[in-house]
């Protein structure tokens, strides 16, 4: 084996604009004050999976879900392997990481869409309540998921989380990433920040919901436009002072 190339560009910038998103999301998740950056996140967290799901169809090979995904037996056979000191080594996504990644995305598509029905007022206590286990337990598979990044990189003497940066790590090349696909990362990238640029604009002004919030009250309106009217503000003293 040799160090090759075996995540894309596409899949990199889809694992740390998740990481990010979800992160956001969560902190967000109680505070009504924050709602709209919890919304916007939500909503990226849900583009993210579909563009991952399309790209396990028709990526590069070891993106694709046919390249890593394989029954109990194999997941099983791969752990039992791990604690004997003897696992094999993957190219990809190992049989028991290859399950955490398919339960996080599968965590991630439910979370989103309870989000969603919650944020419409659909579905009642059931989808607020479900919303917030549903992202409880993706928490805990992420925690899962970094135990075994740890224990895999330990194993087989490779840093896993140094790859999702470079994309190279020790593999076959027959079985790596042909093409680096930059410009659909690239494309990636820039559609997730126009929407976040988006949002910031569409934020709704606050008009006095700001000076609401400096007494010491949420405003209705959410981070975003409040901390635009505090921009806002400081550009006006900029313009007063010229």
């Amino acid at each position: 084996m040799s160090r090759v190339r075996v995540w894309d560009v596409p899949v990199r910038v889809f694992h740390w604009l998740l990481v990010l998103s979800f992160a956001g999301a969560w902190l967000s998740a109680e505070s009504e004050r924050w709602r709209l950056l919890h919304v916007t996140l939500g909503y990226t967290v849900a583009g993210l999976v579909a563009f991952r799901l399309v790209w396990g169809l028709v990526g590069t090979t070891p993106a694709r879900f046919a390249s890593f995904v394989r029954g109990p037996a194999a997941v099983l056979a791969y752990l039992k392997g791990l604690l004997a000191g003897r696992a094999p080594h993957t190219t990809g996504h190992n049989p028991a990481g290859a399950l955490a990644i398919i339960g996080l995305l599968g965590l991630a598509a439910l979370t989103t869409a309870l989000g969603w029905a919650t944020y419409n007022d659909l579905g009642g206590e059931f989808a607020e309540e479900g919303h917030e286990l549903a992202a409880n337990l993706m928490l805990l598979l992420v925690g899962v998921h970094l135990l075994g990044v740890l224990v895999g990189s330990l194993a087989h003497r490779e840093n896993l989380v140094r790859a999702m940066f470079t994309g190279r790590k020790q593999g076959h090349p027959e079985e790596s990433a042909q093409r680096a696909w930059a410009p659909l990362g690239a494309a990636l990238l820039v559609a997730v920040l126009g929407f976040w640029a988006w949002q910031w604009n569409s934020a709704p002004q606050p008009d006095a919901s700001w000076q609401t919030a400096s007494a010491g009250q949420t405003p209705a309106t959410g981070p975003l436009a409040a901390l635009k009217s505090l921009l806002d503000d400081d550009d006006d003293d900029d313009k007063e002072g010229h």
